[in-house]
């Protein structure tokens, strides 16, 4: 017999309680994957089982409130209307020409409509959503809902559908949205799941394309069990999409109306500008048209009445349009004159009613002329003549210069797309788009702002207000995003004498208030608030020399698109500032006579803040006034919207 050594025995001891060690920690590790295989095989093998079976689950995207927009004291513009509307699911339809065809028997569903629904329903994937009606009254959306059963992959759904309770009235501003189509798509880098959901809404013009991605808001998902048929059985988990940012505006609402009203069916435009803050008040163009038509696509016959309009109703004017600015433009060619010391306010410069440069003669608008005229009284009268001669010691650089340090020649930044720059014309300039040397009748027509000179209503509110106040206003939309104040941009002074400034002023308050003045018939009469301003009439033909020899043709005996354009501008009141506005006239003939009583009525309407009493209009035209109101819309009344769920 064999007796183990001490130290054999040790080992041997140490090897057990290994042994021992390692078997426990094995029998822990199996305990603990059958616990947790118990936890998923049998407690949650409901939840794993529908996860590992893909076509029992839906993902399905939330959409979010497009933000809404509001005036600058809170009255929608822009706001979301609950949408009762249908949609379809091709792979829960089996036959979806078949339950179209018996939808057809409970609303009314023409044919055509069906095919543009099945034709639809085979450019997605059989299990998007397309959608079938839209708008539906309760009546019908009812008895749908009651029939729902019966009509396999028919769903009735309650949305949101964008509404514009001032149709016609800020068209031009804030645009409209649209069903989201396959060249919206294309026309975007990473467009967002969401622009594919059925019935979803995209800005098409004005601030809801310019700002979409801020008005859109962020989608949210939703994970939901459906059973077999595709009826939802639960949601199984939910993130909330994130809604839109509401938009307030600095355009005063009934400011804006009354802009619309006063300007009728004629193709104009109509801006006006807080001349302290840079906040647009109005921002008007006529004629314009009912937004909500494009919700759900505009008709044919919608679309070509429109597009065939020849006072372009489709078209913002304030912005996109580039008119001559015709006399309303001598201002900026008198500071340049002033600043550069080439004239001074007792020069006199006589006006025989035409201007001859080499063998070419341009003419004052005044065919017998107007004799011996100052800086002031040139103004007053609109003398061609006088700028003609300065034009010439100037020069187009220094004239385009000081164009430029009032806004003209550069895009306004504002959140609205098509906007123009308006031109400004160089030496450099003509050199590079005519191969043509610039010559000095160039620079006589600039001098009227007329020739290649071209600007918005928008540019020349932005001028006016840059001259009534002295510093570099610049325009502002938007007032508050989500309750926050946007920041206002600080207005640095021009830099030009205030004793040149005054001289152009007192020349442009002389225009309203002084007999012979171009604008003295559409002045304010109330002292307090007299308005300064300039009117201007710009040519779209060339006058020929026999024409006028035997007498130019009046505009109202031409064709419409061949008259002159009528512009003003002004700001009031003359002491103390508050707004400028510009009005243009297409083809409207003389701004004395279209385009400056629209401005002092719109002005008036602005400085009182509702219809201002008649002792503001000239005594002579107070009778013409009390009849016209009868016949005025009231102030637009409509009551905030609050939303308690946005800051």
């Amino acid at each position: 017999m064999i007796i183990p050594s001490k130290s054999a025995k040790e080992k041997n001891r140490r090897i057990t309680r290994r042994g021992l060690m390692l078997g426990g920690i094995q029998l822990a590790v199996v305990g603990v994957l059958g616990v947790r295989m118990r936890q998923l095989q049998v407690n949650q093998s409901d939840r794993y089982r529908l996860l590992a079976e893909e076509n029992r689950i839906n993902v399905q995207l939330v959409p979010p409130d497009r933000g809404l927009i509001f005036d600058r004291l809170g009255k929608p513009i822009a706001e979301n209307k609950p949408n009762y509307r249908i949609v379809l699911i091709r792979e829960q339809a089996q036959d979806p020409a078949n339950v179209l065809a018996e939808l057809a028997k409970i609303i009314d569903f023409p044919e055509e409509k069906q095919a543009d629904v099945l034709k639809k329903m085979m450019r997605n994937s059989a299990f998007v959503k397309i959608p079938v009606v839209e708008n539906l009254d309760w009546s019908d959306f009812a008895r749908i809902s009651a029939n729902a059963p019966a009509l396999p992959g028919i769903i009735p759904e309650v949305g949101l559908n964008r509404h514009y309770p001032q149709p016609e009235d800020f068209t031009h501003v804030v645009g409209y949205v649209g069903p989201v189509s396959e060249r919206d798509l294309s026309g975007l880098e990473n467009p967002v799941p969401i622009l594919q959901f059925p019935g979803f809404q995209f800005g098409k013009t004005g601030l809801e394309v310019k700002i979409e991605d801020t008005l859109r808001g962020t989608a949210g998902t939703s994970q939901v069990e459906v059973n077999s048929s595709g009826r939802v059985i639960r949601e199984l988990s939910r993130k909330d999409a994130v809604n839109g940012a509401d938009i307030q505006l600095s355009i005063d609402s009934d400011l804006q109306h009354y802009a619309s009203y006063r300007m009728g069916d004629q193709s104009a435009a109509a801006v006006v500008i807080d001349v302290h803050s840079g906040n647009i008040r109005a921002l008007a163009s006529s004629p314009s048209f009912d937004p909500n038509k494009f919700i759900f696509g505009i008709s044919t016959t919608d679309w070509n009445a429109l597009l065939n309009n020849e006072y372009r109703p489709l078209a913002d004017k304030t912005i996109s349009g580039a008119y001559p600015p015709g006399s309303t433009f001598k201002m900026v060619v008198a500071l340049a004159a002033l600043e550069e010391g080439l004239i001074d306010a007792e020069e006199e410069i006589f006006c025989p009613g035409y201007y001859d440069l080499g063998n070419r003669r341009f003419h004052c608008w005044k065919r017998g002329g107007h004799g011996r005229m100052n800086l002031s009284d040139s103004l007053k009268e609109s003398c061609d003549v006088f700028y003609y001669e300065i034009s010439q010691r100037i020069g187009i650089e220094k004239i385009t210069a000081m164009a430029k340090r009032f806004g003209l020649g550069a895009r306004p930044d504002l959140p609205l797309p098509a906007i123009t720059g308006g031109l400004m014309p160089t030496k450099q300039w003509k050199q590079t788009n005519y191969n043509e040397a610039w010559r000095k009748g160039d620079t006589i027509n600039s001098a009227i702002g007329q020739g290649f000179v071209s600007s918005s209503p928008v540019q020349l509110a932005i001028m006016t207000a840059r001259i009534a106040s002295g510093r570099a206003i610049t325009p502002r939309l938007i007032q508050r995003i989500n309750g926050v104040p946007t920041p206002l941009e600080y207005a640095e002074p021009l830099g030009i004498s205030d004793a040149h400034f005054d001289l152009v002023r007192e020349g442009m308050f002389r225009v309203n208030n002084e007999t012979r003045g171009t604008a003295y018939a559409t002045r304010i009469a109330e002292t307090t608030m007299a308005m300064s301003g300039k009117t201007g009439t710009s040519q779209v033909r060339q006058i020929t020399l026999e024409e006028r020899a035997t007498g130019v043709i009046k505009n109202e005996d031409l064709p419409w698109d061949h008259r002159d354009h009528a512009l003003f501008v002004g700001y009031a009141p003359h002491d103390k500032p508050r707004f400028a506005i510009s009005v243009v006239v297409e083809h409207g003939g003389s701004g004395s006579a279209a385009a400056a009583p629209i401005a002092r009525d719109i002005m008036l309407r602005a400085l009182y803040e509702t219809q201002p009493p008649i002792s503001a209009f000239p005594r002579e035209i107070r009778d013409e006034m009390l009849e016209q109101r009868q016949n005025e819309p009231p102030p637009n009344v409509a009551a905030p919207t609050p939303r308690s769920d946005r800051a």
